[in-house]
């Protein structure tokens, strides 16, 4: 993979690519309409195609958030056009790499030295290239070792970036209001402590000693000694990406047992320590040699208040659904239901949190549920296409729900995807006994 030289780090630059990124976008929309007169029968599908490789062609030059961003729009399945869901998904673990002489140069930049004088052997070529930083193979006194380092700007892009992306991102949602700024500032927060390595190795730790306690779990030690706010080493964990791992694997049993896992992982956080890793793609786990789940990247940790943990939880139970009364009360709870809201926005919202909520929630109260039931998966893509192209939910304000939804959902999202990538048949109650 071509490597680059230059990452544009100041806030004009960075705007410039978007520009030049728009108006390739625009170019594309000229096609599609000059095709569409001649062939009214032409479909989207060529244009979303463009436009989702020049969007990400533009994004992986830039890295950072908006390539983060177009990261965690991968994950909405539900949302995307598909063409976005494939070319978006790259930004999960492979994009193109910074430069061996760059590296060496940021390298120096955070540390005050070379890598080859902090390490036994340093390899200058990334490993492992993603959205925020990228990976290197190291050792030092016998240990096989992973370094992560930081792309040079991210951290300081990171208020302008989402400053091009709000617009965009305010059209796609339907936001309306002042009080949409809670979603983008819950997004800012989180994506500025995704930055700060020092942060992300105390939260590896923490989750490491919390969950040592469940079986088929692993996670790589930490070397503060050789960390710092835009470096962090670690072990060297051999495996394969969960998303390789599931494409090949024709043992469901093993499937079902990892899945077990992975379920167990994050009910224990949720329940057990109200908080959660939560960026659940296929990058962030590994399946090892001995077929244990290891997770590896603890930047984006999201805690649950109890204020909303409670109401969550209580909204998913199928008493409260099919209690109008009560289900009408945790709606107001959870922001969902608003206090301006009109009556027939009630009405709708109502109904159709209602229909969702049915389906969405299912794996938390069946005492078993397979993964692997397409019918599930394509119920929750149905519904969300419709959706999109409900012109009256268009016209009614987006802003729903407690920002805290933002990254919980986007958790589940990721979860249930990550379980359906493994087919597997799970005990949903079975973290319980983990939480004594």
């Amino acid at each position: 993979m071509k490597t680059l030289d230059s990452i544009p780090t100041g806030k004009l630059e960075r705007a410039g690519k978007l520009v030049k990124t728009g108006i390739k976008v625009g170019g594309n929309y000229i096609s599609y309409y000059g095709e569409k007169l001649i062939n009214p029968s032409v479909t989207k599908d060529k244009l979303n195609e463009n436009n989702a490789a020049d969007i990400y062609d533009g994004l992986k030059q830039m890295k950072g958030s908006a390539l983060k961003v177009a990261q965690m729009l991968s994950m909405e399945k539900n949302i995307m056009p598909r063409a976005y869901v494939e070319k978006f998904s790259l930004a999960q673990f492979s994009v193109p790499p910074l430069s061996a002489p760059l590296v060496r140069k940021t390298f120096k930049t955070y540390q005050g030295v070379y890598p080859e004088s902090v390490f036994d052997t340093f390899t200058p070529d990334s490993v492992n290239a993603a959205s925020i930083g990228q990976v290197h193979k190291a050792t030092k006194n016998g240990k096989t070792l992973a370094v992560k380092i930081q792309y040079p700007g991210v951290a300081d892009s990171i208020s302008s970036d989402l400053a091009i992306v709000k617009p965009f991102a305010t059209r796609m949602f339907n936001l309306q209001g002042k009080d949409s700024e809670k979603y983008f500032k819950e997004v800012e927060d989180k994506l500025l402590e995704e930055t700060d390595y020092e942060l992300e190795l105390r939260q590896g730790q923490f989750t490491a000693n919390a969950c040592h306690h469940i079986p088929n779990l692993r996670f790589p030690d930490y070397y503060p000694e050789w960390s710092s706010q835009r470096i962090i080493t670690m072990d060297w964990i051999s495996g394969q990406h969960l998303s390789e791992f599931a494409a090949v694997n024709q043992d469901r049993a093993l499937g079902d047992r990892l899945g077990q896992t992975l379920w167990d992982f994050y009910m224990f956080q949720i329940h057990g320590l109200r908080q959660v890793h939560a960026d659940p793609h296929p990058g962030n786990f590994l399946i090892d040699k001995d077929h244990n789940l290891v997770a590896i990247d603890f930047g984006c940790i999201k805690h649950v208040p109890e204020d909303f943990y409670v109401p969550y939880f209580e909204l998913a139970r199928p008493e409260t659904v099919d209690n109008p009364e009560l289900f009408s009360k945790k709606l107001h709870e959870l922001e969902i239901i608003r206090p301006d809201d009109t009556k027939e926005e009630v009405v709708y919202f109502t109904a159709l949190f209602h229909e969702m909520l049915q389906l969405f929630t299912r794996p938390f109260y069946e005492p078993n549920f397979d993964f692997s039931d397409d019918v599930f998966f394509s119920r929750m893509a149905d519904m969300g296409e419709r959706f999109s192209k409900d012109t009256q939910l268009r016209k009614m304000n987006g802003n729903r729900g407690s920002k805290h939804f933002l990254y919980i959902n986007r958790t589940f999202f990721g979860l249930y995807n990550l379980l359906h990538d493994l087919k597997a048949r799970v005990d949903t109650e079975n973290f319980r006994k983990y939480l004594k």
